[in-house]
Parts: C-alpha cells; structure tokens; sequence
C-alpha cells in the first residue's frame, strides 16, 4: 500500500497559551513552514500560528 502524499502538522500560537490547530500538508508542493493568522480562544484574539512536528 502506499503511502498518503500529506502529513499531519500541528499549527502551533505563537501568543504561548498552548493552544493548537491540526491540519494536515502536501511536503512535495508546500516545502516551507506554514504560518497563518488564526483565532486563539484562549487568548481571546487572532495571533500567528507557526507549523510544528506532532509529537
């Protein structure tokens, strides 16, 4: 069987709250870190999120 073209990445906030969003990326097209500006509920605002290894 082969194995699935996407990995899943954990976008993690950069405000320290240790909140995270899974989701999932294609390495062979996306080859940078992804980083988004998304909502965080614990700091109760949008903040950048950074890609990291799922532990």
């Amino acid at each position: 069987m082969a194995k699935p073209t996407t990995v899943k990445i954990r976008l993690v906030s950069t405000a320290d709250t240790g909140y995270y969003y899974v989701t999932k990326k294609n390495p062979r097209t996306k080859t940078e870190k992804l980083s988004f500006r998304k909502y965080d509920p614990i700091a109760r605002k949008h903040v950048e999120f950074r890609e990291a290894k799922i532990k």
